[in-house]
């Protein structure tokens, strides 16, 4: 059973703005196309930037535009991490996208002595090396493998984990249960991070938003320490980049948890601001 994003909306959509979307909506040109046995995959392109989907959904790409030039907004969020502990040496990244966070962490972690990546989509490392510029280095190991069979064989331990992953539909409910954070929190060191990627409501603690709820709790029985990000700003980048639009249209939001036994102060410095300017994705921090 899957998770889908759409059934975590608590709000309807103005129809005004459904409308004003469909009218600004982005021509694409196919680069390529596949069938593989998780994922209906295309690589399109477009005139703010080039992009992977499955099925109808942006998993990952690169935007150039005038209003924004980089990954997929709600990935910058997960370039947190390094304000927290900038001396991480290991990392576990499940979810490969086009690669383009890899090769930001390596970057950043000056310390960084592996980063192991997991993804079950057997075309996703060719693809990042053709159409996204990845570029391969002795830090990293690819394990093409079922993220939770991985978890459940190997023995290593992560200063930091993050996890986005999605197929056609939405989320595997094997990564929303309490055994596989239980799981996710075995291989971490004493004071390591744990990113989640999640879908919410923008009206995170409204009782009807009970999936986003009991994923909060689930998270919070496990660390002592849980930062919930509710995706504002890279959602007004998203409908202003795509669709030039000042508002957000649905009630769907990347909810990113970051998780550790810790509790880590945000250090900026120049480093992530020749990256990202981080500063807005932080003040989505929820209280």
């Amino acid at each position: 059973m899957e998770i889908n994003p759409d059934y975590v909306a608590i709000k309807k959509a103005d129809k005004n703005l459904i409308l004003k979307m469909e009218e600004n909506e982005l021509e694409e040109e196919v680069l390529f196309e596949t069938e593989s046995d998780f994922h209906s995959i295309q690589i399109v392109k477009n005139s703010i930037g080039k992009f992977l989907k499955y099925q109808d959904t942006y998993q990952a790409g690169v935007i150039n535009s005038q209003v924004y030039c980089g990954n997929l907004p709600y990935i910058n969020y997960f370039l947190i991490p390094y304000l927290m502990n900038k001396n991480i040496k290991n990392i576990l990244l499940v979810g490969f996208g086009s690669g383009i966070l890899v090769n930001q962490y390596e970057n950043l972690f000056e310390k960084l002595q592996a980063i192991d990546i997991v993804d079950i989509e057997e075309n996703i490392f060719d693809i990042a090396k053709k159409y996204f510029n990845f570029k391969e280095s002795e830090k990293q190991n690819f394990f093409l493998q079922d993220a939770l069979i991985y978890l459940k064989t190997i023995k290593k331990k992560y200063d930091l984990i993050v996890v986005d992953v999605a197929n056609n539909i939405g989320i595997d409910e094997r990564f929303c249960t309490d055994d596989y954070i239980a799981l996710v929190k075995k291989h971490l060191t004493k004071n390591g991070i744990f990113v989640s990627n999640l879908p919410s409501s923008f009206d995170i603690f409204n009782k009807k938003n009970k999936f986003a709820l009991s994923m909060i709790e689930k998270h919070k029985s496990f660390f002592e320490d849980v930062r919930i990000f509710n995706g504002k700003t890279s959602s007004k980048l998203f409908y202003k980049t795509f669709f030039n639009l000042d508002e957000i249209v649905y009630d769907v939001t990347n909810m990113v948890l970051i998780s550790s036994d810790k509790n880590y102060d945000f250090k900026i410095d120049e480093k992530i601001s020749e990256i990202i300017e981080i500063e807005p994705y932080l003040y989505d921090l929820t209280k």
